[in-house]
This record gives structure tokens, sequence and C-alpha cells, in this order.
């Protein structure tokens, strides 16, 4: 065999064992039992040394030396320039440091649950300051000299800098908040009453991932305290969370992480257990989750759908017609939880965490300040005040498990999202009739072609670029969002 062919069974092997670790993540979320958290810890950090050894085998390295590029075909050089990429970053981390991190993350995911349960912000202190200080030395190790941010990031969004999204962000931040004021200054749409059984919201719900598209033949669907998707290829997983009160939250949950399930599910079989068969990064990974939550799953069309199937599952819940229920949809709503906050808001809550992430690893705001540095920009931006730490500094499990360089993302997909929705109705001019029916193929099937199935196969503009015909920017996402709003508020 040739050296690209030996590279590539190894990388395999390795992607096999990754997908293994994710599993247990997965199961620790779901099903695990609550005592077995010291056990797992162990666990995940056995299996993170072991991967950052194959990752940096010595033989990785010999092999991407052997390799021509010139004699493989785009696939190939595409593999290659992951296999660099993932190579070089496991070359700066030591393996010591990568299973520290691993074992303390574990460790405080669920002393983060805890202390959420509890709001008890000082009992999990001690614990993030220890998560800050092991990224903050493996960023440093990353970063070589450079933005030590900027090093995150790349891992979720390669190719971008802290200071592009903030630029970004920027341009976003005061259209945003100028809508938001006129929306809550307009005269709100009625909201949602009564109580639903959690029983007949999980039968929806998975009623609801098949009807977007998600194959249960190869996923699964389950309740967790946060929703997440996890896994890739053959075995892609998602789950929800319930409210009798909030039948939407289990709902939209659901769309959103249909949205990441499928696009792992649709990415090319060839790809499979290869550095191809996973999204491309973060931020397009959230595109498909967002316009499937959104620009598909709340649009008039496909509500009206919903109404008649909430009806049907519900009897009487006391909205009289389709168009109200629209409306009770895209409400803006005053709230604290980022998960639940409405289409409007939503990127709001993610700037305030960049910007206080950024700060948290540039040592600007120390950890001891932290909530009172998030409560004091939640109040400036939102205009009312935390009211207690589960809704506040709490509420995410995203710095408890180390994902510093994540939560911008989350925006950039929006912006990513906006432009892909432009292009899709551009594409589709009758996809409102398809919706209206609760036939979601021509969209899944537009994002399948033109996103999806490449997994990693380009970079992350480039599949926005190619898909949408232009780089991405944040116009289009305003446009939507402005005439949207403006509609239902009748501004």
């Amino acid at each position: 065999m040739s050296a690209y062919d030996d590279l590539m069974l190894f990388t395999r092997d390795t992607q096999a064992l990754a997908q293994v670790a994710g599993r247990l993540g997965w199961d620790q979320e779901t099903m695990m039992p609550r005592e077995a958290v010291p056990q797992r810890a162990e666990e995940m950090a056995a299996m993170e040394h072991i991967l950052h050894e194959r990752r940096l085998n010595p033989r990785v390295g010999e092999w991407l030396e052997m390799i021509d590029d010139a004699t493989l075909d785009d696939v190939g050089r595409a593999q290659l320039r992951h296999i660099r990429r993932d190579f070089d970053r496991a070359s700066k981390v030591p393996a010591q440091l990568a299973s520290r991190i691993a074992r303390v993350t574990s460790a405080a995911q669920g002393k983060w649950a805890e202390a959420r349960a509890a709001d008890d912000v000082a009992a999990f202190l001690p614990v993030l300051s220890e998560v800050i200080d092991l990224k903050r030395e493996e960023g440093q190790a990353l970063a070589a000299g450079s933005n030590v941010y900027d090093a995150m990031l790349s891992d979720y969004e390669p190719g971008t800098t802290g200071d592009q999204i903030a630029s970004m962000f920027g341009a976003l931040r005061p259209a945003l908040t100028d809508l938001r004021v006129a929306v809550r200054a307009a005269k709100a749409p009625p909201k949602l009453s009564g109580s639903y059984d959690e029983a007949a919201q999980m039968k929806m719900t998975r009623h609801l991932a098949r009807t977007f598209g998600y194959d249960m033949s190869r996923g699964r669907v389950d309740k967790a305290v946060h929703p997440f998707s996890s896994g890739s290829g053959l075995d892609v997983r998602i789950t929800t969370r319930t409210s009798p009160s909030d039948p939407f939250n289990c709902f939209y949950s659901t769309i959103h992480e249909v949205g990441h399930g499928a696009y792992e599910q649709n990415i090319d079989d060839a790809y499979l257990l290869t550095p191809l068969g996973r999204g491309v990064s973060m931020g397009v990974h959230e595109s498909q989750s967002r316009i499937y939550e959104n620009q598909i799953g709340r649009s008039r069309a496909f509500s009206g759908w919903l109404f008649g199937q909430m009806r049907d599952a519900f009897g009487d819940f006391g909205v009289p017609d389709a168009d109200t229920f629209y409306r009770i949809v895209n409400r803006v709503n005053d709230g604290f939880i980022r998960t639940e906050a409405d289409e409007l808001q939503y990127n709001l809550h993610v700037l305030l965490r960049f910007d206080i992430e950024r700060a948290l690893m540039g040592g600007d705001l120390q950890v001891g300040d932290l909530e009172a540095a998030w409560n004091d920009r939640f109040e400036t931006d939102f205009g009312y005040a935390v009211d207690k730490p589960s809704n506040g500094v709490l509420q995410d499990v995203h710095w408890s498990v180390g994902l510093f360089g994540y939560f911008p993302t989350y925006s950039l997909g929006n912006v990513y999202a906006g432009c892909l929705h432009e292009a899709m109705r551009s594409d589709l001019p009758d996809l409102d009739i398809s919706l209206a029916s609760g036939d979601t193929t021509p969209a899944t099937d537009w994002l399948r072609a033109n996103v999806q199935t490449h997994g990693g196969l380009y970079e992350p503009r480039e599949v926005i670029e190619r898909a949408a015909g232009q780089a991405p920017t944040e116009a289009p996402l305003l446009a939507y969002l402005t005439t949207k709003f403006r509609d239902i508020y009748d501004l």
C-alpha cells in the first residue's frame, strides 16, 4: 500500500475511537448513573490520552512527509489538509495536559450541574478557574506567541479570528438593538397558555424529527438538561427537553438539533470515519440548525401546518387560527435563557458571552468578578436584571467542559443561515407551498446538496460562498429579521 493508504487506515481507527469517546459524553448527559461521574472522568481521560497519542504519533508525520499532494485528487488533498491541521495541533499540546483537561472538564460538568440546580455560583467557580487555567495553557501552546483566543477559536471555525468576528458582531448589534426596542414598544401577540402532556410532546418531537428528514434508523431522540447533538455517519444522536407549560421549547429545540444531526447524517458516505466525514466547522453546523429551526420551522407556511398538528395532538389549546399561532411562535419575550431566546434577541445573548470569554482568556476579567460582569452586561443589553444564577452565568454547560471559542459560532451560524436562506428562496420560489403541507423536502434537499453532503471537503467560508453565491455577510440576516418582525409587530 502507499503512504497515503497507510495514513488513511490509521486515521480511520483514530476517527472510530473518537466516536466512542463522543458516545461516552452522550451517555453522561442522558443515561449514566449519577454517582458514576468520578469513574467516567477517568474513562474519558484515558480515551483522550489514547487519542492524543494517536494524533501525534510520529508515523503520521512520516507519512505526511512521504505523500506528494500532486498525486492526489481534490478529496485526497482535503483529507491531508485536515490531518495536517490536527497533527500540528496535537504536536503542540503535551499529552499530560490533554489528559488533565479531559479529566477536569468531565468532573467540572457534574459540578456545574449541581451548582446550577442549587443556584450556587461559589460552588462552581473554583473548578471553573481550574478549567480556565488549563485552557489558557493549552491556548498558549497552540498560539505559539500569537493570539491565544484566536488559537481556541480555530478549533471550531478555522480561518476566522476574534477581531473578524468582533467586527461582524459590531455591525449586527446596533440594528438588532434598534429593532428590539421598537418591537418591545409595540403591541405583542398573545402568549401560549395551558398544560401540555410531556409524553405527547415527545411523540410529537419524534414526528417533527422525521418531518425534517432525520433518519431514525441511524439516530435517536432522548431527553437531557441541555439539548445537543452527538455522533456522525451511521450513528447520530440528538436530545431535547420538555416543559408542561412550553411545548415550543421541546419542538424547536428538537428541530434545531435535527439540523445538526441531519448535517452529519447527510455527509457523503464515502467520507465515513475520515476527517471529511464530519461538519466542517461549528459555524456551518450552526447554520444548519438555525435555518431548520427559524427560517423553515418558524416560517408562516410551516407554522400553519404545525398549528394543525398541535390541534390533533392536544385538542383545542386556546389559539384561534394559524395566523395567531404564527405570531405566538415568533413572539419576542423577555427572558434569560439563551437556548429559549426568540429569534430576534438570540444573538444578543451570544455577543454577551463572546465578549466575556475573550476577557476571561485575555486576563482582563477575573473569575471572581464573572457573575457581576455577566449581570451588569445583561441588564445593559436587555433592560432588566438577572434574577438567579441558573438564569445567568450558570445557564450554559460550555465553559465547564472547556469550550472556549465555541460561543461566537452560534451567531456566525445565524449569519451563514441568512446567506443560505436568501439563496435557497431564490432557487425555490414555490417553497412555501410545500412547507404549508408539512413537506420540508425541497428545503432539506437543497441544504443537503449545497452544504451537507460536502462534509469537510471545503473550508468553512468556501462552503457558504459556493452555496450562497457570495461571501458571508450579515446583511441578509438583518434584512430577513427586519422584514419578519416589522410584519409581525405591525411596525
